[in-house]
């Protein structure tokens, strides 16, 4: 890395790929740092160059396991310890943001303490993409840049979906503000699924508010985990009139058994960004890549420049 370069950019291990295509956008290379594993499952990192006064993007999503969270964790107290100027944890994935609030009685507020450890272990500015919750930004006390991947969507969706039919659908109540952004920054029209639940990750009932009828649906969503609320919707969809389903997401979880059902759904396509890693094979998963936004946003932190213009809607 130049010393004349005002930024150094590092990456835990299962962000990597990512990491090396926002470096790849920023014109620097990857910093180097090494990643010891031990025998008994515990690990240490260490920086491989100096960054004493230089500020540090640290690049790691911290889907499950918790050792990617651990492993940012670490770096973050590296790099404070080896006297980094600023220490900026990029975090396009935010784990444990689906526990946002205390729904039921004796639960944890998982994503306040998440925020509650990186605060702690040294951070001073997060950039993250398509919280779950946009509350959870008010649980850091350090400023907090939350992009959104529908920039990288409408891109996509104007290019290369059918739009003369298209109507914008949320699978669950939830996602009605994100789905009503999409349809008025298109011009569609929006239909909801109102969904209940026995239990988490298991959808007992489910009916739609609104009409497909001769359609192309377009459903939109922040995260995909086992895939049954999204199936479910597109086959219920489908039953209803619908033309053709797909799906947008930003995050594609895709717990098992996720691809399977994908692969066997009413849907035509789903499309995910590539915030978390996704390796197994379905012929409908299509995966666009978010390293030129967080490549523009980290310049413009450098440079102190305005982030908001690069929202297309929220």
């Amino acid at each position: 890395m130049s010393a004349q370069t005002p930024f150094l950019v590092f990456s835990g291990s299962n962000s990597r790929y990512l990491a090396e295509k926002i470096c790849n956008s920023l014109h620097c290379p990857l910093g180097q740092m090494n990643i010891q594993h031990y025998a008994d499952g515990e690990f240490s990192v260490s920086y491989e160059e100096s960054i004493r006064g230089r500020d540090v993007f640290l690049v790691q999503s911290t889907f499950p396991n918790s050792d990617n969270l651990m492993e940012l964790l670490l770096m973050i107290d590296a790099a404070k310890r080896a006297s980094a100027h600023s220490i900026i944890a990029v975090i396009p994935y935010f784990g444990w943001a689906r526990q946002d609030r205390k729904d039921k009685p004796r639960v944890s507020i998982g994503a306040k303490l998440i925020a509650d450890m990186l605060s702690t272990a040294g951070i001073n500015r997060l950039i993250t993409m398509d919280l779950h919750a946009d509350q959870i930004q008010g649980f850091f006390d350090v400023p907090v840049d939350h992009l959104y991947a529908s920039s990288v969507f409408l891109e996509y969706i104007k290019h290369s979906l059918p739009v003369d039919h298209l109507v914008i659908a949320t699978p669950d109540v939830g996602g009605t503000k994100r789905a009503s952004s999409y349809s008025k920054y298109l011009g569609t029209p929006m239909v909801i699924c109102h969904k209940s639940r026995l239990r988490a990750n298991e959808v007992a009932e489910m009916r739609i508010i609104g009409d497909v009828d001769g359609l192309d649906v377009l459903l939109v969503d922040d995260i995909v985990d086992t895939a049954g609320t999204v199936t479910k919707a597109a086959d219920l969809m489908m039953e209803n009139g619908a033309k053709s389903v797909r799906a947008l997401a930003s995050h594609a979880v895709m717990s098992d058994p996720a691809s399977l059902r994908i692969d066997q759904s009413a849907l035509t396509e789903i499309i995910f960004t590539d915030s978390i890693p996704y390796a197994k094979k379905c012929g409908k998963v299509k995966i666009l890549s978010i390293a030129d936004m967080f490549a523009e946003a980290i310049r413009r932190v450098c440079n102190d420049e305005s982030i908001s213009s690069l929202y297309v809607i929220k």
